[in-house]
């Protein structure tokens, strides 16, 4: 079966950089996964994207070096099943707040005995070889996201649990649980410190400690304060900082005095 690098960048010490994709494009999703990211993700939760268009973004990132993840709209185990089938090499689930929450995750991303997977992986075969099934446990990566209160007070719970291998912190959903307002670097002395005790709980665990982030900046400062896996903005918010910064930079490239454009 292919390899998952990101476990093997991780078990390396090495940070994982992961894409963000919420526009339904294979041709977008190709270019994302030339650009130098470990894995990209396509989201199905926040982002504009069904099933029907996330296949041919994961057989457009199969031409890259990415790892191809997907992010599920809920913890759905037809939805996880399907998109495993598809291809993806891991799953991002959002609102896990309960040991039993993550328990039903984990065991959708798995194969009896370990889990309740149906067989089928179909297009997973494609990619991943045709020994898939027996390796397919080892390989495939179920990462719940910590951001309610209840996920908070469970968190130990929720990270004793075998099968799981990290956590994503979900930072707007969090500052909203918080009190605070949506943020992905919030300045709320209470959301940084829910941030830092997930983080460091995690790893304590053994887990995979991940971040979505507003910006390569911020992602390189959550590396720096030891988080594994960062996500620097999805694919639509980097194409509209550099369409503005482009215009930035015409407009700029005007002659002293003149206020016309175009031709």
């Amino acid at each position: 079966m292919r390899a998952n690098t990101i476990r093997q960048k991780i078990a390396a010490g090495q940070p994982v950089v992961n894409g963000w994709l919420a526009i339904p494009s294979s041709y977008s999703a190709e270019i994302i996964g030339h650009q130098g990211f470990d894995s990209v993700t396509v989201d199905l939760q926040h982002g504009m994207i069904g099933i029907d268009a996330a296949l041919p973004m994961f057989q457009a990132l199969s031409s890259t070096p990415a790892i191809p993840l997907a992010r599920v709209p809920w913890n759905d185990p037809a939805q996880i099943m399907r998109l495993l089938d598809s291809g993806a090499y891991g799953i991002i689930c959002p609102m896990i707040s309960t040991v039993d929450d993550a328990a039903s995750f984990v065991s959708s991303c798995r194969y009896p005995p370990h889990g309740q997977r149906s067989f089928g992986p179909a297009r997973a075969m494609l990619y991943g070889g045709a020994d898939y099934y027996p390796h397919a446990d080892k390989e495939i990566l179920a990462l719940g996201m910590i951001e309610t209160q209840a996920g908070l007070d469970n968190l130990e719970e929720i990270l004793a649990l075998d099968g799981l291998d990290g956590i994503y912190i979900g930072p707007n959903d969090l500052a909203l649980a918080l009190g605070s307002v949506p943020k992905s670097e919030s300045d709320d002395p209470v959301v940084m410190k829910a941030v830092e005790h997930i983080r460091q709980r995690a790893i304590a665990h053994g887990k995979i400690a991940g971040i979505f982030c507003s910006s390569g900046e911020a992602a390189a400062m959550r590396i720096k304060q030891g988080f594994q896996m960062v996500t620097p903005g999805n694919e639509a918010a980097l194409m509209a900082s550099a369409a503005k910064a482009a215009v930035a930079t015409a407009r700029g490239a005007q002659a002293p005095g003149s206020s016309k454009t175009g031709y």
